[in-house]
């Protein structure tokens, strides 16, 4: 069994902005394989299914970003995984818009929602995708930047990583993730 997180904020107010892009991430898997994510548990909307053979569960914490780990902590003591079988998809302003960037594990950066899951877990031995969103102009706020949509002209790159992400997490389940950071990173 996999538990996959992405990462976001609950609200129409932060749909698809760049923040957001582990719950798109989450939404494009969920409807390839038919899993509804529609269940409030662990201070997150959850979804079960499969994607091969594997049983999955589906996770958009819903503590906004800052607290994700609280959710994730939740969520990972009940199904009792181990801790390579827990994926969190995330923004990385970091890399260009659509770039992918795979790690077995790793500390959170400047995101601080894996700052947040590292914590409550008391561990960074985890993998994940971080999906570039690129870094914003040096006048603009971070936040301010993250929070909002990518522009028309940046729409089809960053669809393009999303959909990346969720090839990636495909192949993390169904081969590993050697195989996946072959394929996908950079």
């Amino acid at each position: 069994m996999y538990i996959i997180v992405g990462l976001g904020n609950p609200g129409k107010k932060y749909e698809h902005t760049r923040h957001n892009a582990g719950f798109d991430a989450l939404d494009i898997l969920a409807e390839e394989y038919g899993i509804k994510i529609d269940k409030i548990k662990h201070k997150a909307l959850i979804g079960e299914g499969r994607i091969g053979s594997e049983k999955v569960v589906l996770v958009k914490p819903q503590t906004y970003m800052n607290l994700s780990g609280e959710s994730v902590q939740s969520v990972f003591q009940f199904y009792k995984v181990d801790m390579d079988h827990l994926i969190v998809v995330y923004d990385d302003i970091d890399l260009d818009i659509g770039k992918l960037r795979i790690r077995k594990k790793g500390s959170a950066g400047s995101h601080n929602g894996m700052k947040s899951i590292i914590k409550c877990l008391g561990s960074q031995e985890f993998p994940r995708v971080r999906v570039g969103v690129s870094r914003p102009d040096p006048n603009r706020d971070l936040a301010d930047f993250v929070l909002s949509r990518v522009s028309k002209d940046q729409a089809e790159d960053m669809k393009s990583g999303l959909e990346k992400a969720v090839k990636t997490v495909e192949e993390i389940i169904r081969t590993d993730i050697d195989m996946a950071m072959n394929k996908y990173n950079g």
